[in-house]
């Protein structure tokens, strides 16, 4: 029972939380960069490069197994056959992607920094304008005086 206290209050913890947050945030996240790689940019890298897939540019570097009978053209077949290839295309694919999701990253810390930044000289800026606490004039001589009789007068038993 003392372990599934001390288990639940780890997982309650505010960095864990966060933690698998980023972590579901971050797998979508990949998924929709994948998908903005795939069907998007290296189509359009593809036509230019004269060919619609370049997930499948590759080089064969030795033979075919013999038992294959696919095309010779398959990429994803021949790399499931066996065949010894340099898949160049699919490399430039995940570089992309890379630098897709490097560039987000980027731009999303450069965001918060410049925030963060911003909130401080705003914060220094307001610690500046702000009005020095003035420290109160000195009572007058006659009203201390008055407090001190007042004061010795109370002490004084009745009579």
């Amino acid at each position: 029972m003392a372990m599934l206290k001390e288990f639940r209050a780890f997982i309650m913890r505010g960095n864990v939380l966060d933690l698998a947050v980023a972590v579901i945030i971050g797998a979508a996240f990949g998924r929709i960069v994948t998908s903005l790689t795939d069907d998007v940019i290296m189509p359009i890298i593809g036509r230019i490069f004269g060919g619609l897939d370049f997930s499948s540019y590759f080089w064969r570097m030795g033979p075919v197994p013999a038992n294959y009978t696919g095309s010779l053209s398959d990429y994803a077949a021949l790399k499931k056959a066996g065949a010894p290839l340099l898949g160049y295309g699919a490399f430039a694919t995940q570089l992309v992607n890379f630098l897709i999701v490097a560039a987000i990253i980027f731009l999303l810390i450069r965001a918060v920094n410049r925030a963060s930044a911003l909130i401080e000289r705003e914060a220094a800026r307001l610690m500046k304008e702000a009005p020095t606490p003035v420290a109160p004039e000195p009572e007058p001589v006659e009203i201390a005086l008055l407090r001190e009789i007042r004061d010795e007068l109370k002490a004084r038993p009745r009579s």
